[in-house]
């Protein structure tokens, strides 16, 4: 992946910090090497977030095996995931999505029309202030808000504490110190240093 310069700036920055804290982060750090938010795939917020209702709580082979299979289901009905959502429900209950997951994607449906999730107001609003906002849509929750504000608004300063994989990889590469005090050094990187441990994640054999 082609990193810009800012991004191996930011790279070196985290460098910096995980020698500071552990000789372990700071070799796996530097394995990783600089990291780049991912663009957004121009479907809108509503796909995006519904995409990780989707994938909460499941493994990353798992989420994508169930959204691939509702992107195609959705495809056949010539409608978009959200739409898909509130008019095939069998349909996608059948693409292994649960009932609470599929709620929750009815709701965010709903933002999307009632207005709640207006982007041009969103990208105004302080990361607080967003969370609130996509808080207020029943089912979704922390985590989501944190992917939202990471890979979506690409917020550089989010760290996911909710993300089982990102604080389990984190932890035992600080060893003993207190996460919070460790995690605060990285500011105001630390989505990049949530990168860092998903990376890690999926180097993982």
């Amino acid at each position: 992946m082609n990193c810009s310069a800012e991004e191996i700036r930011i790279h070196q920055t985290l460098l910096v910090g995980a020698h500071e804290t552990s000789a372990l982060l700071a070799d796996a750090i530097a394995r990783v090497g600089p990291v780049s938010l991912r663009r957004p795939d121009g479907h809108g917020l509503g796909h995006f977030l519904a995409r990780a209702i989707i994938g909460q709580q499941l493994s990353a082979k798992a989420a994508r095996s169930i959204w691939d299979r509702v992107t195609t289901a959705a495809r056949r009905t010539d409608v978009g995931i959200l739409e898909f959502a509130d008019d095939f429900v069998d349909d996608l209950r059948a693409c292994g999505v649960s009932a609470s997951k599929l709620k929750a994607l009815q709701y965010v449906s709903a933002a999307q029309r009632d207005g709640t999730l207006c982007e041009p107001l969103l990208k105004k609003l302080k990361p607080e202030e967003k969370i609130q906002r996509l808080m207020s849509i029943h089912g979704v929750g922390p985590w989501t808000c944190d992917m939202a504000l990471i890979f979506y608004f690409h917020l550089p300063d989010v760290w996911p504490e909710g993300d089982v994989a990102v604080q389990r990889t984190f932890k035992r590469l600080i060893g003993r110190r207190k996460p919070k005090k460790a995690v605060a050094r990285f500011a105001p990187y630390r989505s990049y240093l949530a990168l860092s441990m998903w990376r890690l994640v999926d180097a993982s054999p």
